[in-house]
């Protein structure tokens, strides 16, 4: 798949994360894994995000994440593109892209680099050499510690034909208003906040229709739903899913820290899709937090 293909599916339709599915002891689980691909892939989301942020990359290894990648494409050749997820340091991160490349990844998302901080000059050096390592499409993810400014993204796009596209996980609207209005159509832009469907017709108001959705991971029917609500300007809908699910699931998502990711394996694990625990740092839900999301997701009824 070209860079130009890549951009031109990524620009229409739902993106998702998978889940990493890891046993009891928190070794990483193929079978389930492989059954999660299966079951999500006909769902209709436009790509998956293999290995990214909802899919634990932070506490993957190397090899650890070429397994990943390779059965992620083994297992969608024929249904959904697979983007990889890389991060940690350039060197690490340039190794994990041309790792996927060579898998037959469809692209790259580019993470945050690992811990420390950094000039933006310095960012910008990081994203052009994982482009330059590689051939596919390459998506940079503004969050964190990875932040770029409207002009290095313009150098970027000039010095970086394979960069086709901008994750916004930052939310300051001045800034992407900006990004979007001067990048134009040079980039596919996507919405890449935690719950991105609170932000979701903001940022289709700001020329972003296109976001990341972690509850696909285990109410890919109501995730669907919400996304095409959104895109025919069915508020009704879009309105009564915010009201009824997603405000209360972000109230329990936000009672403590990583629970990003905790909560959607708790999700999985109730509608009997389990990925197994999260790895430390992060922890899991509590049984207390479990009974609540298990009320909200009875009320959406079977996915």
């Amino acid at each position: 798949m070209t860079p130009a293909e890549l951009k031109a599916i990524i620009s229409d339709g739902l993106l998702s994360f998978p889940l990493t599915d890891f046993t009891a002891d928190g070794d990483f689980d193929p079978k389930g894994y492989q059954k999660r691909l299966e079951w999500l892939a006909p769902y209709g989301a436009s790509a998956l995000f293999a290995a990214g942020g909802t899919g634990e990359l932070f506490s993957l290894t190397e090899a650890e994440h070429a397994d990943i990648i390779k059965l992620a494409v083994e297992t969608c050749k024929d249904s959904v593109p697979i983007i990889a997820g890389v991060g940690y340091s350039t060197r690490i991160a340039i190794s994990m892209a041309k790792a996927a490349e060579k898998a037959g990844a469809a692209g790259i998302l580019i993470l945050p680099h690992y811990l420390t901080e950094t000039d933006q000059e310095g960012v910008a050096r990081h994203v052009a050499a994982i482009c330059k390592s590689v051939g596919i499409g390459v998506i940079v993810y503004n969050r964190n510690v990875c932040r770029l400014s409207v002009d290095h993204l313009l150098r970027l796009a000039d010095e970086c034909p394979n960069l086709i596209g901008f994750k916004d996980g930052v939310g300051e609207i001045e800034s992407m208003v900006n990004v979007r209005r001067r990048l134009g159509d040079r980039f596919s832009y996507l919405g890449g906040l935690p719950t991105a469907e609170l932000y979701a017709e903001a940022y289709k108001a700001m020329g972003v229709p296109v976001y990341s959705s972690a509850v696909f991971n285990f109410i890919p029917k109501t995730a669907m739903q919400f996304f095409n609500a959104l895109r025919s300007g069915d508020s009704a809908t879009t309105t009564k899913l915010l009201d009824e699910f997603f405000l209360p699931y972000v109230a329990i998502r936000n009672r403590r820290q990583g629970y990003a990711v905790s909560i959607v394996k708790a999700g999985a694990r109730l509608v009997g899709r389990s990925a197994g625990p999260v790895r430390p740092p992060l922890v899991d839900c509590t049984p207390e937090e479990d009974k609540m999301l298990k009320a909200l997701l009875d009320k959406l009824g079977p996915q």
